[in-house]
């Protein structure tokens, strides 16, 4: 079952000052999330929150999942020295 994906503008606006490759390697990896998503339990994030991670690289995707409407949202992409720091 194929999820669709939804980005919250701040992903859009951060990800255009991404080098090309990397941008290529996200892109890939998103669709890649959308076909097969991982084992909800493994991609959780710590925390009394609803968000799970993926590893891109150096770069870290954060997304949110809703099974009704199978629709995955990402809330924030970007490196993963930051990514975590203001994370709503």
């Amino acid at each position: 079952m194929k999820y669709s994906v939804e980005f919250r503008p701040a992903v859009l606006k951060s990800i255009k000052n991404l080098p090309l490759k990397d941008i290529r390697r996200i892109k890939k990896k998103i669709d890649n999330l959308a076909e097969n998503r991982p084992d909800p339990a493994a991609t959780k994030m710590k925390g009394n929150n609803s968000f799970h991670k993926v590893r891109s690289g150096d770069y870290r995707i954060i997304y949110e999942t809703y099974d009704d409407r199978l629709v995955i949202l990402v809330v924030k992409i970007g490196h993963r020295k930051d990514v975590y720091k203001r994370l709503l």
